[in-house]
């Protein structure tokens, strides 16, 4: 059963709050941007909201600063991948978001193909490779064309198509430079959708159209040709059906609160699991304020709602 974030009316309420954002990831330049959103958003709302970029004394910093909770805008490893989760639990902090459980898994692409797939959910073949593996034997097993990724790195950073087998080793390469554990899985040819969740329900999905191989960095934050559907051109039912697979995967990772489930659809219709994203952009390129605004909901009021997970319990599944 999903519980529903606590409501808050008075801003006071939240008391003092840290926004977390930048830290030192692959992904901090993308952080601090939607951090400086998100700060704005609940500046404007009268939140005693306060930035602060994440360094090693950020328990101290927050000791010091008598902070009451934390909106986690931290975005891949340090802060969507469990480890700051479990450090503010050591100084019984609250926060936004996802607990460790659901933050860990939701960050290691491996586990959450191996946790989906034992469940039956559907999901794109692959194999677990390493630099000195037989390449021929991937081939032969999932044929071409094929999709290279790092198992733990965010905003597709490390990732590659391969069509021709003599690009697979580079590939690989190219993905354990950003980790040492590296998938290969089977390219699915047809269209990209996303579903955002929050508070245990599923916001409109999106389709997503890139003259690109594939919806990669430059794709989701430099480009101005990616284009955005929504509606996203489903039917009713098969939008119904997008949604629940993205409630259930979310639930099954143990995320919680808020995030976005991403999937391609084949050229028969049939939708497959990519990744779970416990801490999503929250840029002007990003994908759950569009969903959000689609459904109604402005910016402010999403980041409120996001702000409202940090009261309860944190200890497994996340601050809801």
């Amino acid at each position: 059963m999903v519980l529903q974030a606590q409501k808050v009316t008075d801003p006071k309420a939240f008391g003092k709050v840290a926004v977390l954002m930048g830290g030192r990831s692959a992904e901090r330049e993308i952080s601090l941007k939607s951090g400086a959103a998100v700060l704005k958003a609940l500046l404007d709302q009268g939140v005693d909201a306060h930035e602060l970029d994440v360094s090693d004394n950020i328990l101290m910093d927050l000791r010091d600063g008598e902070y009451d909770r934390v909106f986690i805008i931290l975005h891949g490893r340090g802060g969507e991948d469990g480890v700051m989760q479990g450090a503010l639990e050591t100084i019984g902090m609250p926060y936004s978001g996802s607990g460790v459980l659901g933050s860990a898994l939701g960050m290691d692409k491996l586990r959450c193909k191996q946790l989906w797939q034992s469940a039956g959910m559907p999901t794109p073949s692959y194999l677990k490779v390493s630099a000195s593996d037989d390449f021929d034997h991937v081939i032969e097993t999932l044929g071409l064309p094929l999709m290279v990724k790092p198992a733990r790195e965010g905003s597709s950073l490390g990732m590659s198509k391969v069509s021709d087998p003599s690009q697979l080793a580079h590939a690989v390469r190219e993905a354990a430079a950003k980790d040492d554990s590296v998938i290969v899985e089977r390219w699915i040819t047809g269209a990209e959708y996303t579903v955002a969740v929050l508070n245990g329900e599923a916001l409109p999905a999106i389709r997503l159209e890139t003259p690109r191989d594939f919806y990669d960095f430059e794709a989701k934050y430099a480009a101005n040709d990616t284009r955005y559907h929504c509606p996203c051109g489903l039917s009713a039912e098969q939008e119904a059906e997008l949604q629940h697979l993205a409630i259930v995967a979310f639930d099954l990772v143990g995320a919680s609160g808020w995030g976005r489930v991403d999937f391609m659809a084949d050229e028969q219709g049939r939708f497959y699991l990519l990744e779970v994203n416990t801490v999503p952009g929250m840029t002007d390129h990003s994908l759950v304020p569009m969903a959000a605004r689609a459904a109604g909901v402005s910016f402010e009021s999403l980041v409120w709602r996001i702000l409202e997970t940090s009261f309860g319990d944190t200890s497994v599944g996340g601050a809801l």
